[in-house]
């Protein structure tokens, strides 16, 4: 690990989350990709989640690593989601990516959106 890269502490990746991110790889047939999950202005209530695949670490990324998948967030994210919790879910109303989020002070109704 270099010295610009840090581990996330204060976030949960599940291994519910881990084992779905491992299963999309093996579809993907590139081990080397990460899964990136960052915070961006829009949506709803000002601020959305997003999730993308990334082979690259980037100055000033923050990682996790769980169940051979590794997790990737950007410092101004880091910032939006540090204390929460990286999921994934399926039920009935489908299988979704989910972050519980300590600092969200409202959320919209998708769950992909919300307002620090």
């Amino acid at each position: 690990m270099s010295e610009l890269e840090t581990f996330v502490a204060e976030v949960d990746f599940s291994d519910a989350a881990a084992d779905k991110v491992a299963e999309l790889l093996v579809e993907e047939e590139n081990d080397q990709l990460k899964l990136r999950v960052f915070v961006t202005g829009g949506g709803c209530s000002g601020f959305q989640y997003g999730f993308t695949f990334d082979e690259a670490i980037q100055e000033g990324d923050s990682l996790a690593e769980k169940n051979g998948v590794t997790l990737l967030i950007d410092s101004i994210s880091y910032a939006y989601l540090a204390g929460a919790e990286i999921d994934y879910k399926e039920d009935l109303q489908g299988a979704q990516f989910i972050i519980r989020n300590p600092n969200a002070q409202t959320t919209c109704g998708c769950g992909s959106s919300f307002s620090p």
